[in-house]
């Protein structure tokens, strides 16, 4: 094989599939990105056997051919080459050649016939999604994705639609917080999305990247056990996750009458600040909430402790509870509006919060003893 193509487009390329390289070296061409030239194409494919991309790009194909090599050092020799064509050969005994300007390099391949296959997508039955409400639905729910491996049917975000409305719902836990998100959509799913899936957190990462990149629509499916997605000229192939997500609709608060109305700048300064002489390992901060008032305050033995005022919109009898306020900030942080709504029952009842001027989200958080 041998091609030419711009630095600019071939560096591009492969930073995009950086995060799905198999780091652990388990099996060593995971490690590499399978390189395939033909028709004017230049043919980029990655996978850790549980997420896959493959992106296309064009190129000067002087003999097609196909080869695979070191994703990460080839990321790290291009990005130090200079602005100009890249020269990329195949020699005997799977070495390459790599040429820009006056400088060259030889690395060792590994032959394609290694490398995994990648599934061929059909392309019937695709649920088509704006790359922007894929974005804020990720944005809003991948914060509560739970880091712990053994629990593993939390692993991921769960995707529904909700078929009679038309609503596409995104919901993560890890069992101490809950964030749910609803958005309508213009056509109904498959039977997978009817019934719902668990989109795995590295897949997930990679789905929000795609959404990112340009205002084309995404393009989501189903084959086997895998969640196709295609914008443009790239393919990311992921596995589900296994196993049944939890009774979420439990756990979202049905009878808190007590509501709170914050605004949510000074709110996320305020936990900001309380935070830093709180536990380091809970995270926790006492609330009391009075009329008009919340008062804010955090303590740990070994640095001292913190307390502030914040004015709110709360007309009902006194509350004191604990919550982590890790788990608040989370969501402030992907908030657009400018006023959440606080809503309570008691000191050992979770905590719901939504944003005041937006339908169709909801975050739960659990209560802590402080």
């Amino acid at each position: 094989m041998n091609f030419t193509i711009e630095k600019e487009v071939f560096l591009k390329a492969l930073g995009r599939i950086q995060g799905i390289v198999e780091k652990r070296n388990t099996i060593p061409i995971l490690s590499n990105v399978l390189l395939e030239g033909r028709d004017g194409l230049l043919h980029l494919t990655a996978t850790d056997l549980e997420v896959g991309m493959r992106s296309t790009y064009p190129a000067n194909i002087l003999k097609p051919g196909k080869i695979t090599v070191s994703a990460k050092k080839l990321y790290e020799i291009l990005k130090e080459l200079p602005d100009n064509e890249i020269s990329f050969s195949v020699r005997d005994n799977c070495w390459i050649e790599v040429e820009c300007g006056k400088a060259q390099f030889n690395i060792v391949g590994l032959a394609a016939e290694e490398f995994p296959s990648f599934p061929q997508p059909e392309k019937d039955n695709y649920l088509s999604l704006s790359s922007t409400l894929c974005k804020e639905m990720i944005e809003k729910t991948f914060f509560a994705v739970s880091q712990d491996e053994s629990k593993y049917n939390l692993n991921g975000i769960f995707c529904q639609v909700q078929e009679e409305n038309k609503l596409l719902r995104m919901v993560a836990t890890d069992g101490h917080r809950l964030s749910m998100i609803d958005k309508s959509i213009s056509e109904t799913g498959s039977a997978e999305l009817n019934h719902g899936v668990i989109l795995p957190r590295k897949g997930i990462l990679e789905l929000k990247k795609l959404a990112e990149e340009g205002d084309a629509d995404l393009s989501l499916g189903f084959m086997d056990n895998n969640a196709v997605v295609q914008k443009d000229h790239t393919v990311i192939i992921m596995r589900l996750v296994d196993g049944e997500f939890p009774d979420y609709g439990r756990v979202i608060p049905k009878n808190n009458e007590q509501k709170a109305i914050i605004a949510v700048d000074p709110f996320l300064h305020v936990l900001r600040r309380m935070i830093i002489l709180s536990s380091e390992k809970s995270r926790g901060v006492k609330m009391i909430f009075k009329s008009n008032l919340l008062e804010v305050s955090s303590s740990n033995p070994e640095l001292g402790d913190a307390r502030e005022e914040l004015e709110i919109e709360y007309q009902g009898p006194e509350i004191s509870v604990g919550f982590n306020a890790r788990y608040i900030l989370d969501i402030l942080q992907v908030q657009k509006q400018n006023q959440i709504c606080m809503v309570m029952k008691d000191n050992l009842s979770p905590g719901l919060i939504q944003p005041v001027d937006e339908d169709g989200y909801l975050a739960v958080i659990m209560p802590m003893r402080l």
